[in-house]
């Protein structure tokens, strides 16, 4: 059974009855639990309403660090964030690729978030983008040593999935190893231990092949898993048990799978 550890079903472009009918295709294709990630606190409430109806989706609680015109007070981040039914924080973390000039608020917007993940005890989902050094300095310098987390749609170095792993942090690979532009990202994966390795898609972007140009959806994890177990040289199933299992490890609170 597969995990999708990090997808926006309230993104899809489509309606309530059709999210019903893609979480079904995602499930007739082994996928038995999806974290829905949340990009702005404003829109939490309405993200977990369109969710609520699924045992097999969780949710986190977080502020993109592209969506900083919908930035939140550390005190609004801790109120949503701690409630019982929040798995995660963020998703939270730097982009200077896309946005160099909100640089400053985008530091301040991650170190409340890592605040938030110590005190509720809940792992921090990051994005990462141009921002290495930064990103790595923070955690060292605000994170709790019991404090865990993972880097998603992860693209960086090597280095840098290193330095992430040894501050008990998890690596989660998305669609974009499939890319025909990717060959750097797949040798780093080759490299990645198994026991730190997370699947997404990200949903609904970044389609791994050979989807590219649909909107992305759960039940493509299935793609991104084979491509990985390729890699890695291991069965799909070995694979899918794994990350499974690592996805279970880090978020403790997600509900999993009675079958």
């Amino acid at each position: 059974m597969f995990v999708d550890s990090h997808c926006h079903l309230d993104r899809l472009k489509q309606g309530p009855e059709a999210l019903a009918e893609t979480l079904n295709f995602a499930r007739t294709r082994g996928v038995e639990h999806f974290l829905c990630v949340c990009v702005s606190v404003a829109d939490f409430d309405s993200m977990r309403e369109a969710v609520v109806g699924f045992d097999d989706v969780s949710v986190s609680c977080g502020v993109h660090p592209l969506h900083q015109d919908e930035a939140c007070t550390y005190d609004e981040l801790l109120e949503k964030a701690q409630q019982s039914d929040v798995v995660a924080v963020g998703e939270t973390g730097l982009d200077f690729f896309y946005s160099p000039e909100s640089k400053d608020v985008q530091l301040t917007s991650f170190i409340d978030h890592i605040k938030v993940a110590n005190v509720t005890n809940k792992p921090l989902i990051i994005h990462t983008r141009d921002a290495r050094e930064d990103t790595i300095n923070l955690l060292k310098e605000h994170k709790e040593p019991s404090t865990k987390g993972v880097l998603h749609c992860f693209t960086e170095s090597l280095e840098m999935a290193q330095a992430a792993i040894e501050m008990d942090f998890y690596i989660s690979i998305s669609g974009i190893v499939t890319f025909n532009s990717a060959d750097e990202l797949r040798e780093v994966v080759k490299e990645i231990p198994l026991e730190r390795l997370l699947i997404e898609t990200d949903s609904p972007w970044l389609a791994p092949v050979p989807h590219r140009g649909k909107q992305n959806q759960p039940g493509y994890v299935v793609e991104v898993a084979e491509f990985i177990a390729d890699l890695k040289g291991i069965s799909v199933k070995e694979l899918a048990r794994i990350t499974t299992e690592n996805f279970y490890t880090l978020f403790a609170l997600a509900k999993k799978s009675a079958a």
